[in-house]
């Protein structure tokens, strides 16, 4: 195994004025090679946080930021971008790319422990052949496992879609809710399709978020902790993830990596 470069340190840093608060933005020189889906999900993404949150900086630990490896003879590498606000503890977009055979976008936002709200999630994994797996949900943490009632009213207000490929969840997907959307996008109309439902799932929650008062000390924020981390426990069994990971980067970096950057349960 070799890693190149490892660390918080990307090759340029831009800094640039949000609403009177610094806030490093990254340039994102590994989304400008990844397939169009994944450019246009990423660009969607920073647009919609922009749009609604206020964000600050959320500090990514040693060695987690920007990470180079060799996977089978190709380059591995992995950008995390993190940002904290008011109602999120952390908002997480991750980029990954195995030469040119594997792309890979990632995305959190997990909500602080005072504001009921879902956990936000996206997943896009490409090949030569095209967006083999594209996953999207608003998780519920509560003991119900069942969205709130203003989620449920406007998800189930969207317009249905079809996709001519659906996927299976896997055994450990108990955590997503019956919004939960798994496909394989067939062609680009199919992929529009899945960006802009990412999208309207994107803009229902930042706009939620920003509307929904904190809870008072102590009320339900023990239910809420205990279902962040059981959705982080259940998210650090996703095998795929971890064999790639481990191939490139060993076992004991891998399990750091999944515990304190990917799904990092709240203390």
């Amino acid at each position: 195994m070799e890693i190149g470069r490892a660390g918080n340190a990307y090759p340029t840093t831009i800094y640039c004025f949000i609403l009177e608060k610094m806030v490093a933005i990254i340039p994102a020189s590994l989304r400008e090679n990844q397939p169009i889906l994944i450019r246009q999900l990423a660009d969607s993404i920073e647009f919609y946080w922009k749009k609604y949150l206020d964000l600050a900086p959320y500090k990514i630990p040693e060695d987690l930021g920007y990470v180079e490896g060799s996977l089978e003879g190709e380059k591995l590498t992995i950008e995390n971008r993190c940002y904290q606000t008011p109602e999120f503890r952390k908002l997480h977009l991750e980029l990954a790319q195995v030469g040119d055979r594997l792309n890979i976008l990632h995305c959190v936002m997990f909500p602080r422990l005072n504001y009921p709200l879902p956990i936000f999630g996206v997943d896009l994994v490409g090949s030569k052949a095209g967006i083999g797996a594209a996953i999207v949900d608003l998780s519920p943490v509560n003991r119900e496992r069942i969205l709130p009632l203003s989620y449920r009213e406007a998800l189930t207000a969207l317009p249905q879609i079809k996709f001519s490929q659906p996927r299976n969840l896997p055994q450990w997907g108990n955590i997503f809710s019956q919004f939960c959307l798994f496909v394989r996008p067939e062609n680009m109309a199919e992929e529009i399709l899945f960006l802009k439902r990412v999208e309207q799932y994107l803009d229902l929650h930042c706009e939620t978020a920003i509307a929904t008062y904190p809870l008072e000390k102590g009320t339900h924020q023990a239910e809420i902790l205990a279902g962040q981390r059981y959705y982080c426990a259940q998210q650090q069994q996703n095998g795929k993830t971890r064999r790639v990971l481990e191939k490139s980067l060993g076992k004991a970096w891998t399990e750091r990596y999944m515990t304190q950057m990917l799904f990092d349960a709240p203390r």
